[in-house]
Parts: C-alpha cells; structure tokens; sequence
C-alpha cells in the first residue's frame, strides 16, 4: 500500500479482530498492525509456541490480545476457537484470514495427492470455514470486515504451482461472492494480494527442487537470500481495510502495490467495470 503512513491515524480502538497464521511472518505483523492500532486481537495458528510469541510482543507494545490452537481445515476446532474469541474479547468485528499453505512445486500428474489437496483445504476450506463460523455474528450485529490473503497467483498462469493457483483463484471468488451475499448486512469483504513477501512459506515454495526445475530465477533469487517486501506493508493494507475507510471496494482484489485511497477515488468506475474482479473476458 503506497500511502501505508495514513494509518498513523487509524484509531481501531474497541474493535476485535481474528488473525489466522498469525503465528509468525504476514499473519504475525497483520496482528501486531491491529493492536498498535488499537484492537483487541486473537491470534490463530496450529503452534502454540508461535503463537505465544506474537501475543507476547503485542503485550510488549501495551497491546491485548489471546492466543488460540486451531487448525482452520478442521470445523469443530473453528467453532470453538470462535466461541472462545467471543468469550474472551467480545464480539468480532473483523475476520482476517491469513493461514495459508504453499502446496508442491511440479507438474500436476506429479505431485503428491495428498499435499495437492491439503493445500487446497488449507487456502479456501479454511477461509470458508472461519466465515461460516463468523458471519452469522456480524449479521445480528449488522456489520463487520472480512479480509483474505489471496495471491496474484490466482489471477494468471502459474504451471508447476496448480494447487496453489487453483485455490487462491477460487478464495478471490469466493470473496466476490460473500461480499455480494452480505452487502445488505453492512458486512464488507475484500480479497488481497500481500506482495512478494519474504517468509517461510515463500521459501518452501520457491528453494523446492519443483521450483529450480519450473522457476529457475525465483529459485536461484530465493535460494541466495533475495527477499521480497517487508510484511510490514501487507499489515498496513490490513489496518487502512479494517478502518472503513475503502469499504466502497468491498467485494475487490486489492494488491498492496495499488493506491488504495485513488481506488477509491475510482470506486464508481471500478464497480461499472467490474475492475479488479475475477472475470473472463471475450
């Protein structure tokens, strides 16, 4: 987000969130970006140790926020890990789901079955399930935010990388989607792309021996230490969405690179174009 500096404004005080992934990388500075901001946040990963970790460096910022153990594939531990926020922080205002996974590098009648769909469950079964259990919420109370870390990979030809295009494509229309579905509820959903970001799940992606064989230069660019932007500036797209202020792009893919503030400048062309959308042109 080029215009990140406007979010030393943002006041999120009395809003509750949910960060899943927010064990470490993107996930960790999305949640630790809210609760400078002011929210109260849940942060949620299957590993307790890093989740301790983000919640002990919000403290340490005079930040509040709760840990919870939950893997976002399995529907009774989502539930639970929703009722545990609501009782814990109170009632959630916005969902931001961050957990991913980077599937295997190779050709598709060649990678493991098994870690195809995981991934596939992981990116959008686990987007799906959060909102389910979030939703119904939102829409008794009359509002709220939702936000998926999508990708770009979903938006064109990634080969070698079919799990992972496949379900960030699919989690971009599904936001589409709900946004349409909840609009008349005041609820807002955004999908976004956080920009080629170093982490650990880029690394297991792009040092794979799938990816020197499918993306030699990524491979050779991540294996020597190349890094990508700061996690930092996907956190700051998170705060500026959660503040209300670009709820007229609801139901947009919004890359961090973008200027938000302009888009929504724009929003009246973007919604009669239907620009940064999902759509197959002919």
């Amino acid at each position: 987000m080029s215009n990140s500096g406007a979010n030393e404004q943002i006041d999120l005080t009395g809003q509750v969130a949910i960060v899943t992934g927010g064990g470490r990388g993107i996930g960790r500075a999305m949640a630790l970006a809210l609760a400078k901001a002011g929210a109260a946040v849940a942060v949620v990963a299957r590993t307790e140790e890093q989740l301790a970790e983000t919640v002990a460096l919000i403290e340490q910022e005079g930040g509040r926020a709760i840990a919870v153990t939950a893997d976002v594939t399995d529907p009774q531990a989502v539930e639970r890990m929703a009722r545990e926020v609501e009782q814990q922080l109170g009632p959630v205002d916005l969902l931001v789901n961050n957990a991913g996974h980077p599937g295997e590098v190779g050709a598709t009648w060649e990678v493991d079955p098994d870690q195809w769909w995981r991934c596939i469950d992981v990116n959008l079964r686990g987007p799906f399930l959060c909102t389910r259990a979030i939703v119904p919420g939102m829409i008794a109370r009359g509002g709220g935010r939702i936000v998926t870390t999508a990708s770009h990979t979903g938006l064109g030809l990634w080969p070698g990388m079919s799990a992972y295009a496949i379900g960030k494509a699919a989690v971009i229309r599904l936001c589409e989607t709900l946004a349409a579905e909840t609009g008349e509820h005041g609820i807002r959903v955004f999908a976004i792309h956080p920009g080629g970001v170093e982490t650990a799940l880029t690394a297991s992606q792009f040092t794979s021996e799938g990816a020197r064989t499918w993306y030699p230069k990524l491979y050779d660019y991540v294996s020597q230490g190349g890094g990508g932007q700061p996690p930092e500036h996907a956190a700051d797209l998170v705060v500026f969405l959660a503040s209300g202020k670009a709820d007229v792009l609801s139901g947009c893919f919004v890359n961090v690179r973008e200027d938000v503030n302009e888009m929504v400048q724009r929003a009246e062309e973007i919604r009669e174009g239907e620009l940064y959308t999902l759509r197959l042109r002919t």
